[in-house]
């Protein structure tokens, strides 16, 4: 029974760690920019996120390590250091970009400048951090999180012809703007394939006590949980089309994107919106911080855990602290949150290779997973995912010049 209660939660809370600032932008600006046509770009990344996460999940489930521990003893630190510094420098910028669409949010809501509650945020996300385990952090939050539906109702609500959705299922050419077209697309994949949430995924089963008899658990979780965060990141999409691209408004900001909830939800349009992005932008700022924390106790061999008393785990809780400050100042030099999501997730998508490709061998050695390696299908997938990782590598920052 435990088993099911787990599954229906990790499904529904997925929800809370798909649904942030990067998904939110990138769906938010193909939409107002292309209408439906990069609706294909959110379903190729939420496949390729699902996969990953399934993997990290086994991995922990089996091995009982976390991807970052399983790198670093498989392949030596020499390997890891440079990803490692490259993820925790992009951690902290998407940091800073989350905490500032939380402190937006807070701005729609009370029209005060958002630098004012990067403090504010910044000390709510510490103190959850501080004083709440991992199942608060988790279950908690991701209910919360569920406000992100709103994007779903409104698309609904607007009745988009069904037939049009369907062929944007399917890559297609653009008819203008064709490298902006390409990074969007690109981006796409960066905000929903980012590394943290392969890491903070295999940690909290971890933490949660994943045994190997509930794979069946993990997958499910993996698959149907990205998979409604997928459609809730779609919503955004689709509404963006449906409302901002037939008034011919470009997303350059939060305060624009929040004009798309008007059509459906009137009066309330700002607040739903200021709700669903502040919510969104405050559950990913925890867990991205806590998983800095997790991902240098890990490769350092320091003791870590949500659930261990914080006393006896000093410098897993020094970790997320210093990042979270770093963000908060970087926050506070009033960088423009929507663009600095931008770059993170540009720079994302440079290290995806290194993020995709020590799956190859650990989840084909028994030391780590056992009997339950990935198979010629699973290779097959892991094999094109590090072709495409590698490929996108080498095009988004000439991407990001062009059109970005």
């Amino acid at each position: 029974m435990s088993a099911i209660v787990d599954l229906v939660l990790g499904i529904v809370t997925s929800i809370g760690g798909f649904v942030e600032v990067g998904s939110i932008s990138t769906a938010a600006q193909a939409g107002s920019e292309f209408g439906f046509q990069l609706l294909w770009a959110i379903a190729a990344a939420t496949i390729m996120v699902a996969i990953l996460v399934e993997m990290s999940g086994r991995l922990a489930a089996v091995s009982k390590r976390s991807v970052a521990a399983a790198v670093r003893e498989r392949f030596g630190i020499h390997f890891q250091v440079v990803p490692l510094t490259a993820e925790l420098l992009i951690d902290t910028l998407l940091l800073a970009a989350e905490i500032g669409g939380a402190a937006i949010a807070v701005k729609l809501l009370t029209g005060v400048g958002f630098q004012w509650w990067i403090l504010p945020v910044g000390m709510a996300a510490w103190l959850v951090l501080w004083g709440c385990g991992f199942s608060i952090v988790e279950y908690g939050l991701g209910l919360l999180g569920l406000v992100t539906l709103s994007f779903v109702v409104s698309a609904w609500q607007l009745q988009p012809n069904t037939a049009d959705l369907g062929k944007s299922l399917l890559p297609s050419l653009p008819d203008h703007h064709s490298s902006r077209y390409a990074f969007l697309a690109v981006s796409i994949l960066g905000a929903t394939v980012s590394p943290y949430l392969l890491n903070f995924y295999a940690s909290g089963a971890i933490e949660e006590k994943l045994t190997e008899g509930e794979l069946w658990v993990n997958g499910l979780t993996a698959y149907l949980g990205m998979c409604f965060g997928g459609v809730v990141s779609m919503g955004v999409l689709v509404t963006s089309a449906m409302v901002l691209q037939a008034h011919h408004i470009v997303v350059d900001s939060y305060e624009q994107a929040a004009l798309m909830f008007v059509p459906a939800f009137g009066r309330w349009a700002v607040t739903l919106f200021a709700a669903s992005l502040g919510v969104g932008c405050f559950g990913a700022a925890v867990e991205l911080a806590l998983n800095a924390g997790y991902t240098g106790a890990q490769v350092f061999g320091w003791s870590w855990g949500a659930n261990t008393p914080r006393r006896e785990a000093a410098r897993f809780t020094v970790a997320f602290t210093v990042v979270l400050v770093s963000a908060a100042v970087i926050g506070l030099l009033g960088v423009d949150p929507l663009r600095l999501t931008m770059i993170s997730v540009a720079l994302t998508v440079v290290m995806m290779p290194a993020v995709v490709l020590p799956f190859l061998a650990l989840m084909n050695d028994p030391k780590y997973v056992k009997d339950h390696t990935s198979g010629a299908i699973g290779n097959a997938l892991l094999a094109a995912l590090t072709v495409l990782a590698c490929l996108l590598a080498m095009v988004v920052i000439p991407l990001e010049m062009l059109g970005g």
